[in-house]
């Protein structure tokens, strides 16, 4: 009984080691991907050639990847269980959408 128990430790330290490796790889892949995201921002403002109309919404393109980024592999949301932190955060940015979008309307027409 006792080496039955001790088998499954060893089977459940083997996997939390892969699952833990695995993550940290994606983390690091994540954390490479957004520091070059944020040389590209860098040097699209440094660059005379590319005007505001592009550079403006470029950057905030690359802002918005950037937050994907974060939630989704930092704040671990691409986990199982974090499934109510995601729809209050979700539903705060589309109140935050639907708010914005109102109020360029109201001014705009």
């Amino acid at each position: 009984m006792g080496n039955k128990n001790t088998n499954q430790s060893k089977v459940d330290l083997v996997y939390r080691k892969k699952k833990n490796a695995e993550e940290m790889k994606h983390q690091l892949i994540s954390f490479g991907l957004m520091i070059g995201l944020t040389f590209v921002a860098f040097l699209t403002i440094a660059s005379e050639d590319v005007g505001n109309w592009f550079a403006v919404p470029f950057i905030l393109l690359l802002a918005g990847i950037q937050v994907a980024f974060q939630l989704y592999y930092f704040m671990h949301m691409n986990q199982k269980g974090h499934e109510t932190p995601a729809l209050f955060l979700y539903s705060g940015v589309f109140v935050a959408f639907i708010t914005v979008l109102a109020f360029l309307t109201i001014i705009w027409w």
